[in-house]
């Protein structure tokens, strides 16, 4: 078999003696009494053309579990909870008093200080995440390892799901107690959800495709993917991607609270989220960014820059898959 070729595998499933089991019964008819795997190799089949596989080259978090990669995976090796009681503001009249809330974060070294103080928690996450990603894919936007980059063909592409609520709350309180007239008058630019990859796009010089996209809890998700679909197509050669949020504030849990989506274990909320348990009463809300630059693999091995994760194609459901060495495979392909 040629090298360059799909791989098959193909394994019949065994017939037993006797009236076969429910869950054999379901496997046959679901797979017509085999598996085919297909382990994708390197290269299309002979006379194709060879895949633009895009990988992940650095990442960078803001999170509660910590803002800094090694704390933040050691955290959660450890199960350790980011939720806990709300400190940022007085959430005593509020029926659920609790969050994945970012109690510091200091932001100096990435944002001006003048800035710093001005823009919205959501733009301040979204640029520090981006830039520390930049730097784990040793791209310093403040040294000189970015400047070989063509910059026209770096983009970015950060999704919110409800933008800079702290801008926009702040100017509507203005505007009922004070007048229009005493709205901050950035108000506007600061709480629209494309902002934050815009003022970072500006900062590190990147001026390929920039745009937001929002869907509520599937945010992330969807820039990831449509950043890599831009890389693999051809439209830009870098791209950064990720999502940012930054909703724990009054009108943010109110309104979550108004319309019973929100546990109220304030008794306990390490353990408030417990969205397969019987007793369940609802989500706990989360704030904080992570962002991806990707590229070509080809570009990354060529350039000498480590490759980070890959991805399989079997978390479509919840319940385990009954079959371990499908796992095995899948886990294997995306090393490859």
């Amino acid at each position: 078999m040629h090298k360059g070729c799909l791989l098959q595998t193909r394994r019949v499933l065994p017939s037993q003696g006797g009236a076969p089991s429910a869950a054999a019964s379901s496997i046959r008819a679901s797979f017509s009494s085999r598996i085919v795997l297909r382990a994708v190799a390197s290269q299309h089949a002979q006379g194709e053309e060879q895949p633009r596989r895009v990988v992940v080259t650095g990442m960078g978090v803001v999170s509660p579990l910590g803002h800094e990669l090694d704390e933040f995976y050691n955290n959660l090796l450890a199960g350790k909870s980011g939720i806990s009681l709300i400190e940022n503001f007085d959430a005593g009249d509020l029926s659920t008093r609790f969050a994945g809330e970012i109690k510091e974060l200091d932001a100096s070294p990435y944002i001006i200080k003048k800035l710093e103080k001005r823009v919205d928690a959501c733009i301040k996450y979204i640029m520090v995440s981006g830039k520390k990603a930049l730097q784990d894919a040793g791209l310093d936007p403040e040294q000189d390892t970015i400047k070989d980059l063509d910059k026209a063909r770096c983009g970015i592409l950060i999704g919110s799901a409800m933008g800079g609520m702290t801008s926009f709350s702040n100017a509507v309180e203005a505007l009922f107690t004070a007048g229009y007239r005493k709205m901050n008058p950035f108000c506007i630019p600061f709480a629209i959800n494309n902002m934050g990859g815009a003022m970072l796009a500006m900062d590190v010089g990147f001026m390929g495709p920039n745009y937001s996209i929002s869907t509520a809890c599937a945010t992330g998700n969807y820039c990831i993917h449509t950043a890599a679909e831009h890389v693999r197509r051809g439209d830009a050669d870098l791209m950064l991607a990720g999502a940012a949020d930054a909703a724990i504030i009054p009108s943010g849990m109110a309104g979550f609270i108004a319309c019973k989506a929100l546990s109220k274990r304030n008794e306990d909320p390490t353990r408030a989220s417990r969205p397969w348990d019987v007793d369940r009463d609802g989500f706990v809300m989360g704030e904080g960014a992570g962002k991806w630059p990707m590229r070509l693999r080809l570009a990354c091995v060529h350039i000498g820059l480590p490759v980070l994760p890959g991805h399989t194609w079997d978390s479509h459901h919840t319940k385990l898959c009954l079959h371990g060495f499908l796992r095995l495979f899948a886990a294997f392909g995306a090393l490859l």
